[in-house]
């Protein structure tokens, strides 16, 4: 008997036809990527994976945080006899907490003489004749009793959800404007659910923003890169921008003309990397500058798509979702970022686009963006 990691990947990538094996494949990448360090084997069988390695629990752990995995199961692999199933099934059967149980087969080799109603049927009633207190129950039982019947056969109970999504780096990249605060981290985890290679943009305004700011955005990029195996970090300096636009401009617009010039940034550097598409973490309403005017005027400096996908959610969804990839704890430390410095008293709401283009034409700003992208740093 061994004891396997079982790997579900998600139903979505059953759905592409043809192109199913090259989702497949970048998926057995990825794992391969996760699972580096750990000595484990990679088992197939008709069309089902395993995973053999020593430390399991460590297994599991790196397992279910790569995206295209819906779920990971500690599965025993036995004898094709039904003895040895029966005894393995009741083995389970007492792990589990409850008092009702399910027995579901899955037949994958129809050499196998007994068909998979009755393989479940004779299981179950073994499990029932060696146990007190518990009964079946088809319709909602407490816990399921798998049993899957390929080359060999399998049996398991317990059931782990992962992230499933898309694997990663099947849907084009994109570069993100990672701050430290609680929204872009969250932002860029969706769309590399999604399987959208992440780039990260931290813009960094020293002295006025510490190195403990840029080492606290380090720390989120590593909580990403612990979904995505790695992550591009680029720090670019901000702090002449910003005081240019201080000394020249309207002090309620300064939010909005600060705005623009990231996503510029922003823009160049995908332009320099090679990346698709810049994302955000703005939320429609939450602050001065995510209003639908000033979203549109930030756009209006895009040379490529812009993706919210927190746009229509609220901060107690986007702070549990926080909680729960595990960026919250770091992103509430009170250093500040350059978009919490500087912050106007009455920003503008309802910025037009024509008066901003106005406002900032004072600023040489070609030579500034170019200043910016020629001092950042990359980290990876």
């Amino acid at each position: 008997m061994r004891k396997l990691i079982l790997v579900k990947y998600a139903p979505e990538i059953f759905l592409k036809g043809l192109n199913k094996g090259k989702f497949e494949r970048k998926l057995m990448n990825n794992i391969k990527n996760v699972m580096k360090g750990v000595e484990y084997d990679f088992v197939k069988d008709e069309g089902r994976w395993f995973i053999e390695c020593e430390n399991i629990d460590e297994g599991v752990n790196r397992m279910k945080k790569v995206f295209g995995i819906s779920e990971v199961c500690i599965a025993y692999e036995i004898s094709r006899d039904m003895e040895s199933i029966k005894k393995q099934a009741l083995t389970c059967a007492l792990k589990c907490i409850g008092n009702t149980f399910k027995v579901v087969t899955k037949r994958a080799d129809k050499k196998f003489p007994i068909n998979s109603m009755e393989v479940s049927r004779l299981i179950g009633a073994y499990i029932l004749e060696n146990t007190k207190n518990i009964s079946v129950d088809v319709k909602k039982p407490d816990f399921l009793v798998n049993i899957e019947i390929r080359d060999n056969a399998y049996v398991y109970s317990e059931r782990i959800k992962a992230e499933g999504g898309m694997p990663y780096g099947t849907n084009g990249s994109t570069m993100l404007m990672l701050s430290g605060g609680i929204d872009s981290p969250v932002a860029g985890y969706m769309m590399a659910r999604r399987g959208v290679i992440l780039n990260c943009v931290y813009f960094h305004s020293h002295p006025y923003t510490s190195e403990r700011a840029k080492e606290k955005v380090k720390d989120l990029a590593n909580i990403l890169k612990s979904y995505t195996g790695s992550i591009n970090l680029f720090v670019a300096p901000f702090t002449e921008i910003q005081m240019q636009i201080i000394e020249k401009c309207r002090e309620d617009e300064l939010t909005i003309i600060m705005r623009r010039f990231m996503m510029r940034i922003a823009c160049k550097l995908a332009e320099k990397y090679d990346v698709d598409s810049v994302t955000t973490g703005e939320s429609i309403g939450q602050v001065a500058s995510q209003t639908m005017a000033g979203l549109v005027v930030s756009n209006d400096t895009a040379d490529r798509p812009v993706f919210r996908p927190l746009i229509a959610m609220d901060k107690v969804d986007i702070m549990d979702a926080a909680r729960k990839i595990g960026t919250y704890n770091t992103s509430i430390l009170p250093y500040e970022d350059c978009c919490t410095i500087f912050v106007p008293k009455h920003p503008k709401t309802k910025p037009r686009l024509e008066e901003i283009k106005k406002a900032e034409s004072i600023l040489d700003i070609d030579e500034l963006v170019k200043k910016s992208i020629d001092n950042t740093e990359l980290f990876n």
